[in-house]
């Protein structure tokens, strides 16, 4: 690695003194069960400048330290019970976070301490417009006059490089894509130019191509402001890319911590060393043909920590029959204005999109927020009507059947939602969640009911204690299981997965694909898999579809996508995907394919059919010229 990058990486020289000073934290919670230690003994410092990332999974304590040296996890039922928090001021005394009045930690919250948090739609208040959000940050901590502090504004919504900034401050939070929001709440959190910016997983649920240029952002916010940066995250490619240094959380504890290169190249603890075997790399699976399993983490003991175990090979299928055959499906959502509501344009979801997917196999379709895929998804299951087009499911013509026939025909295709916790009734209990589709068909009753729910349970490796208690009582991966279960109690023969393990950890994300896999080669399933997790995608797919802007720029088998892009958009989209190799840091920002353009288009805006040239066999891509 150059000295330059060496030096821009290092703190700053000639500040010996840490910012930042966790000396054995511990936190506890207060529960039905008794008292509930959630970090124990944790120490840690960060320097002037310098980004520090933790890591470990759900439940690790991460976010509990983090938010501990805000005070804020007290506002979550938690107590500092012990340890001290010293954190160097702006005009260089030290203070103990852990012993400070209210008064003080109003002073320094957005102050001399920011915080991006992983959800910005829940950052941001939904009934105040950003301009009005980013003011009222300013003016807490600044004695500014409106003018002046939305001036302010506007200049920081130029440093996040938000177009339109005068548009961008009139609008309200849902008016934006999630990156933008994402934007916004750095902004906020940078405002006040604090010393310290707290990162409580900015990227989890964000496409590769955003992710980068959030990424991207935050190490050029930390290198010109001289902030230093706690990251908080489960992705190791996202910490390769970031981090100076990296802690290593596991149930509540530091296990270890070193420089970036040390963790990667020479870590010592069995759970970092599984932690980085378990992430799936770009590029792994070259020269293969064939779906693999991910590896998984398996806990063997409470002092041994988790291990690497391999699933079962997906089963080789020769010559599968079509189950699914999409033709020309085209979905557009009016655009509504003025006092009658008359439509004045149309949003083009989907455009033109043909495919088809084989028995027992995957076809996976990615690209960024908005490009359609989703709206792909549910339009072929008609919980979105269609605008025309034909979609035949094992011969029949779903989009002309009527709402009787469609009731039946919903048995053979299913849907797992991205966030199961939505998706689920939180007041239902599990038992009753999973048996209500075979309740709705009248399949089942009495014991056999019963009896084939706890089959369901075992099929998705959920204990049958979990029978009657409720989703808040589950962890995310064990959420998704249960939606996987109630998926699966028809007995379908298509899956349509909308980014149904975007937001999990990598291990309890594996263990989920797995079960997909495994369920695909003992019941010969179909998946639809819709991600943008480029890493994923790669692993689990049999054939893979990218879109863009509503269309399909490019379908193919998998390897022939991954190994041989022809696409200007898939190849930016490739390009995009972190690295987990320290050594090579790509934070210069996604290339770009061209200028973004928008779905909405006049109503007789006259539309260009997808034309393909076929480079390979069963390889087409879209044809721009």
């Amino acid at each position: 690695m150059s000295e330059m990058s060496n030096a821009l990486r290092s703190p700053v020289q000639g500040t010996p003194e840490p910012l930042v000073s966790v000396e054995n934290l511990r936190v506890e919670f207060e529960s039905d069960r008794g008292r509930i230690v959630g970090v124990h003994d944790v120490s840690f410092d960060i320097m002037p400048g310098e980004c520090v990332c933790v890591v470990g999974e759900s439940g690790s304590g991460k976010s509990v330290s983090a938010l501990s040296l805000m005070r804020l996890v007290e506002f979550g039922g938690g107590r500092i019970a012990s340890g001290r928090l010293q954190f160097q001021q702006a005009n260089g005394q030290r203070i103990n976070l852990a012993e400070a009045d209210a008064a003080t930690m109003r002073t320094i919250r957005g102050n001399q301490i920011g915080m991006v948090f992983q959800e910005p739609m829940t950052a941001l208040n939904p009934v105040f417009t950003i301009g009005r959000q980013l003011v009222e940050v300013i003016m807490a901590h600044r004695p500014l006059a409106y003018s002046a502090a939305r001036n302010k504004a506007l200049d920081l919504l130029r440093q996040m490089q938000i177009s339109e900034p005068e548009r961008r401050i009139q609008q309200y939070p849902h008016e934006l894509s999630g990156g933008m929001r994402q934007r916004i709440v750095i902004a906020m959190a940078m405002a006040c130019e604090p010393r310290l910016l707290i990162c409580d997983e900015p990227t989890t649920a964000l496409d590769v191509t955003i992710q980068a240029e959030i990424l991207t952002l935050i190490d050029r916010l930390k290198r010109e402001t001289g902030a230093s940066v706690l990251f908080i995250t489960h992705d190791m490619s996202v910490v390769a890319q970031m981090a100076d240094r990296v802690v290593v959380m596991y149930r509540g504890e530091k296990v270890e911590e070193g420089a970036v290169e040390e963790i990667f190249t020479a870590a010592t603890h069995p759970y970092t060393r599984a932690l980085l075997a378990a992430v799936p790399r770009l590029g792994e699976m070259r020269g293969t043909t064939e779906p693999e399993p991910m590896r998984v983490l398996a806990a063997t003991g409470a002092t041994a920590g988790p291990s690497l175990e391999r699933a079962p090979p997906p089963r080789v299928t020769e010559d599968p029959a079509v189950l699914l055959e999409v033709r020309n499906l085209t979905t557009r959502f009016a655009v509504r204005k003025g006092l009658m509501r008359r439509i004045t344009a149309n949003v083009h979801a989907v455009e033109d999109v043909s495919f088809s997917l084989h028995r027992g196999q995957t076809l996976s379709i990615v690209g960024e927020s908005g490009c359609g895929k989703s709206t792909c998804g549910r339009s072929i299951l008609r919980l979105v009507q269609p605008t025309s087009g034909q979609v035949w499911l094992d011969g029949l013509d779903v989009l002309a059947q009527s709402s009787h026939d469609l009731h039946a025909t919903r048995r053979q295709m299913q849907m797992v939602f991205q966030d199961p916790y939505a998706s689920l009734n939180p007041q239902m209990r599990l038992f009753d969640q999973v048996a209500e589709p075979l309740r709705n068909y009248r399949l089942l009753s009495g014991n056999a009911l019963h009896q084939r729910v706890i089959e369901l349970f075992e099929r998705v490796q959920l204990p049958s204690s979990f029978l009657h208690r409720y989703a808040h009582e589950l962890s995310g991966g064990q959420r998704q299981r249960i939606a996987i279960a109630r998926a699966l109690a028809l007995n379908p023969k298509l899956i349509v997965a909308d980014e149904a393990v975007s937001a999990l950890d990598v291990s309890v994300q594996a263990q989920v694909l797995n079960l997909l896999m495994e369920l695909q080669r003992d019941l010969g399933i179909s998946f639809l898999f819709i991600s943008h997790d480029m890493s994923v995608v790669e692993r689990i797919s049999h054939r893979v579809a990218v879109m863009y802007l509503g269309r399909i720029v490019e379908i193919g088998p998998r390897a022939a996508i991954f190994e041989r892009p022809q696409h200007p958009y898939t190849q930016a989209l490739l390009a995009a995907v972190p690295v987990a190799d320290p050594t090579r840091r790509t934070l210069r920002g996604p290339a770009s394919y061209h200028p973004l353009h928008s779905p909405i288009h006049p109503q007789d805006h006259v539309v260009q059919p997808s034309v393909y040239r076929e480079v390979a066999p069963g390889h087409l891509v879209l044809d721009t010229d």
